[in-house]
C-alpha cells in the first residue's frame, strides 16, 4: 500500500488504477459492482433491507478477493474509502464503454 497521502480523487486515481492492473480485478470488481447494484434496486423496490447489506457483502466480497488473491494487494477501500467508492465508479463506467483498458495503458505508461 502507498504511503503517499491523496489530498484529491484526481491524485487518488492513477494509484487506484495501478493497484487494478489486472484484467481479471476489474472483471470482479465489476460482477461485484453489478451484483450490489441489483441488491439496492430490489432494497429500494421491495423495502427489505436485508438486500442492503447482501449488496455491500457481495460487492465487497468479489473486490476484496480479487485484490487479496489475483492482484495480491490491499484493497484501497481500507486506507481511502471515499475515494476508492468513487473510483470503483469510475472504473465500472468506463468499463461499461470499454475504455477502461486504455485508461490503465495510459496510466502504466505515465506512472
Amino acid at each position: 500500500m502507498s504511503l503517499e497521502r491523496f489530498d484529491n480523487f484526481e491524485d487518488f486515481w492513477p494509484f487506484y488504477v495501478k493497484e487494478h492492473s489486472l484484467l481479471t480485478t476489474r472483471v470482479f470488481h465489476f460482477i461485484g459492482t453489478t451484483l450490489g447494484l441489483i441488491c439496492f434496486t430490489l432494497a429500494f423496490l421491495t423495502g427489505n433491507l436485508w438486500f442492503l447489506f447482501g449488496g455491500l457483502w457481495v460487492s465487497y466480497g468479489f473486490a476484496w478477493f480479487s485484490h487479496f488473491f489475483i492482484e495480491k494487494n490491499r484493497p484501497a477501500t481500507f486506507k481511502y474509502p471515499v475515494y476508492s467508492f468513487l473510483a470503483d465508479f469510475r472504473m465500472y463506467y468506463l468499463m461499461w464503454r470499454g475504455q477502461m483498458e486504455a485508461e490503465v495503458k495510459r496510466i502504466m505508461n505515465i506512472y
